[in-house]
């Protein structure tokens, strides 16, 4: 009651009449008006501090914890990353879908075991429970689903969201872009799993990020390695969750979470940590499908199998040089039903869990990077939605497209060589005063023949300010004109590298552009 006849009251001080106001309320029992005039002392103080009526809100410039901007520079790197993986995808066959941004919560529930927590969960927005996307393989899913496709080779490169903590320095945010490639349908094995794991090759080479491992595991193969350990069923895919943490903790601490938080023994704590210790190729697989406790297991050698089938194919694909078979690979995503595989640099500065400093850089401030991709097989993800539980058997591979931002910004800054922001060829410039118009007329001649160029906006710009210019920012061409070149019906073009000036007649102007700037 008193904070309202204060708030009241002090919305009422804006007269000589307001004291005599606040005096009349002595009237009301047991406020006293030093209670008042206290209450009302702390309300200017809070109203003089926010700015009061007449002074503008001082907005906090930042942005969301865990997103950022990109600038120019920042976006000419990440287009031509976008173009590698894109043109690889499309070399292998593949068409593009797109989905929304947000999902019916239930679509999401249920399919990230522990990371399920990580979704970002929407207001209800008209009677409909929301979620952003959390990666974009269950929307795949259900697009299938809902759509009755049976058999598609797709690519889907959007924005994805995950409420994680974010590190900002390694890759990791909330708001970031995926890269995925899937194939549905049901075909003979391990071919189109293959083909997968040679996409992530080709892509991960030709970005040239250095040195690169891709692990593969199956799980069937960790699921009959649990088995055959003594792991109690209901604890599987908590345990799996844990094996999954071993690139980023010793084995000492798995083990210690296994024990003393999952609750499951010492025994089968110990035989689990004998077998994620192995990796190797082919002859893995073979050692393994007669070890005597593996051959208990159906499902484990079912997976063994696969994955010297997988060898066999990886090698008619020349890639089995940079492929190891890792039994410590789990995954922790519950929708994997088959292969699983991850790509990881190895090259000195981003190799997993990276904590030391870098060429005099603290740590938290240099590029530590492990997995830039990974994947596996999803059998039964689409008939989790299909009223009839008609599977549709998938399998795919997902770029982590910000950690390999964050390598080559990185790179980008260190070199002295400029990012280009733009794709100017050539720039219309004037010698002389008074050619505004003359350089309006070439300019849209230019654009309309798809030639990329610009001008600059001063009706009479100095020559070495529009030269300054180019070289700033790596503008190949100047096309520049004078009064006596339009008298002779050429322009006079300028490389800019050598300085190196020529002139082109006006009717051979567009060709010679094309021919200097086309690529070789």
């Amino acid at each position: 009651m008193l904070c309202m006849f204060c708030v009241r009251t002090c919305s009422g001080l804006m007269g000589l009449w307001a004291a005599p106001l606040v005096r009349s309320l002595n009237s009301f029992p047991r406020i006293t008006v030093a209670q008042i005039d206290e209450e009302v002392a702390k309300l200017l103080e809070l109203k003089a501090q926010i700015g009061g009526d007449n002074v503008k809100h001082q907005f906090v410039l930042k942005t969301a914890k865990g997103t950022r901007d990109y600038n120019p520079k920042q976006m000419a790197i990440r287009e031509r990353v976008f173009s590698t993986i894109i043109g690889c995808f499309k070399r292998h066959g593949a068409e593009t879908i797109d989905t929304p941004v947000f999902e019916l919560k239930e679509t999401l529930t249920g399919k990230y075991g522990e990371d399920s927590k990580l979704i970002y969960d929407l207001k209800d927005q008209g009677g409909e429970l929301l979620s952003l996307r959390y990666d974009l393989t269950v929307p795949f899913a259900r697009y299938l689903a809902m759509n009755k496709i049976t058999n598609i080779k797709r690519y889907h490169i959007a924005k994805v969201y995950r409420r994680d903590n974010p590190a900002m320095t390694r890759g990791r945010y909330r708001e970031f872009y995926q890269c995925d490639f899937d194939i549905a349908g049901q075909y003979d094995a391990m071919i189109p799993d293959a083909e997968c794991l040679k996409i992530v090759h080709d892509i991960l080479s030709e970005l040239d990020l250095g040195d690169f491992q891709i692990k593969v595991n199956d799980r069937r193969i960790l699921d009959g390695m649990f088995a055959v350990c003594g792991v109690p069923d209901d604890k599987f895919r908590t345990i799996c969750s844990t094996v999954d943490k071993l690139d980023k903790m010793s084995w000492e601490d798995v083990r210690k979470e296994m024990v003393n938080e999952k609750g499951l023994s010492e025994e089968a704590a110990d035989q689990i940590g004998e077998y994620v210790s192995l990796k190797g190729g082919m002859e893995l697989a073979e050692r393994l499908l007669q070890d005597q406790k593996m051959c208990r297991s159906k499902q484990a050698c079912a997976g063994l199998s696969d994955i010297k089938l997988l060898f066999s194919y990886l090698q008619l694909f020349q890639v089995t040089d940079k492929v190891v078979f890792d039994l410590s690979l789990a995954r922790g995503l519950d929708y994997y039903t088959g292969i699983i595989y991850e790509g990881v640099l190895t090259q000195a500065g981003v190799a997993p869990g990276s904590t030391e400093a870098q060429n005099g850089v603290p740590a938290e401030e240099s590029v530590s990077v492990g997995s830039v991709a990974g994947g596996g097989r999803y059998d039964g993800l689409v008939g989790m939605f299909d009223p009839k539980g008609r599977k549709v058997p998938c399998v795919g591979v997902s770029i982590g497209i910000e950690r390999i931002f964050s390598i080559l910004e990185q790179r980008a800054e260190a070199s002295p060589e400029k990012v280009r922001t733009t794709e100017v060829q050539v720039l219309v410039a004037s010698a002389q005063k008074n050619l505004l118009e003359e350089r309006l007329q070439l300019l849209a001649e230019l654009w309309n023949a798809g030639i990329k160029a610009e001008v600059m906006y001063k009706k009479n710009p100095k020559l070495l300010s529009q030269l300054q210019y180019c070289e700033e920012s790596g503008i190949p061409l100047v096309a520049i004109l004078g009064e006596q070149e339009l008298k002779d019906g050429v322009v006079k073009l300028r490389v800019v590298a050598s300085r190196e000036e020529v002139d082109v007649s006006r009717a051979a102007l567009i060709d010679e552009i094309r021919s200097r700037t086309s690529p070789a």
